[in-house]
């Protein structure tokens, strides 16, 4: 294991609150990295790629943003991270624009609310709707709405990934799933998580996070909140990318495995060097772009007329 050069410094520069502080505030800590992930953009992600047609969008009452390349093109639905708690359209605005652009696929990416204010099922609820407005308003839109694939980052992949399993049991299946680095377990209980936690993602900020997630009506042992916990037989093409230094790494990894052995067509592909989050930062980290690329080619094989 090296850590990239890249994915040091950016560690190296990163400000982060004391313990001390997240306990004495944690809202007012999780509303200051609310701002801050938005006002770092420009440095991480770098400048906007331009778009044919971009729209920020109405979808049932779900704040949304459209990215269209060009007419008639099938779409992805975007759940960004965040821990279900931080992140927005804006924050993973320039990776969709990269993946509308060398894919040639549509983004339809999500601002679903947010915990601790909107606990589960709050986002998942809001990822629904925002795929039912999209199927019902698609030709409108100028998009194919029966070529549609889920896709998501982190707590966005944990919610694309439910999603998926969702639309299988209600008969209305997607195309494909893309998965960057989610997160799947709620016991937290593989290795990862013990040999990873200084990069980053740390264990006891994840389990903050799962606990805002969950609220008083999460139950952990349910398919909608543990995907593993589900039959996943018949679920969508998936590709999941996985970042070495990631405590998330490990159940990624296995719920890859977890599809295949149910017949999924699966492509897990591990990302050396890089940490939690580096797909967004297009600017910081060369292995942003590859990935990006890798998530477009696989819509384009997908999602192909």
């Amino acid at each position: 294991m090296r850590l990239h050069p890249q994915v040091a410094a950016s560690l190296a520069a990163r400000p982060r609150p004391t313990e001390e502080q997240i306990a004495a505030d944690p809202m007012a800590q999780l509303m200051a990295t609310r701002e801050a992930m938005v006002a770092a953009v420009d440095r991480e992600c770098g400048p906007p790629i331009p778009v044919a047609h971009v729209s920020d969008v109405d979808a049932g009452g779900v704040p949304c943003r459209l990215y269209v390349p060009a007419p008639g093109a099938p779409v992805l639905l975007y759940l960004h991270g965040g821990g279900w708690a931080m992140g927005s359209v804006e924050t993973v605005d320039r990776m969709c624009r990269r993946i509308a652009d060398r894919s040639g696929c549509a983004v339809l990416s999500v601002g679903y609310r947010l915990a601790p204010e909107h606990p589960y099922p709050a986002a998942l609820d809001d990822a629904e709707r925002a795929l039912a407005w999209l199927r019902g308003a698609g030709e409108a839109l100028a998009v194919d709405p029966t070529r549609v694939a889920v896709g998501g980052d982190s707590a966005g992949g944990h919610l694309a990934a439910v999603l998926a399993r969702r639309q299988r049991d209600a008969g209305t299946p997607l195309a494909y799933q893309v998965l960057i680095y989610p997160v799947i377990d709620p016991a937290m209980s593989s290795e990862s998580y013990r040999e990873l936690s200084e990069y980053g993602l740390e264990s006891t900020a994840m389990a903050l996070f799962w606990a805002m997630f969950l609220g008083d009506a999460g139950d952990p042992e349910s398919p909608d909140v543990a995907p593993l916990a589900a039959d996943l037989a018949g679920l969508p093409p998936a590709l999941i990318l996985t970042a070495e230094y990631d405590v998330l790494r490990d159940e990624g990894e296995r719920y890859g495995d977890a599809l295949l052995a149910a017949g999924v067509p699966v492509v897990v592909s591990r990302y050396l060097g890089v940490n939690h989050g580096w797909v967004r930062k297009l600017a910081l980290f060369d292995a942003a772009g590859v990935a990006a690329d890798q998530v477009a080619a696989g819509l384009r094989t997908a999602l192909a007329a």
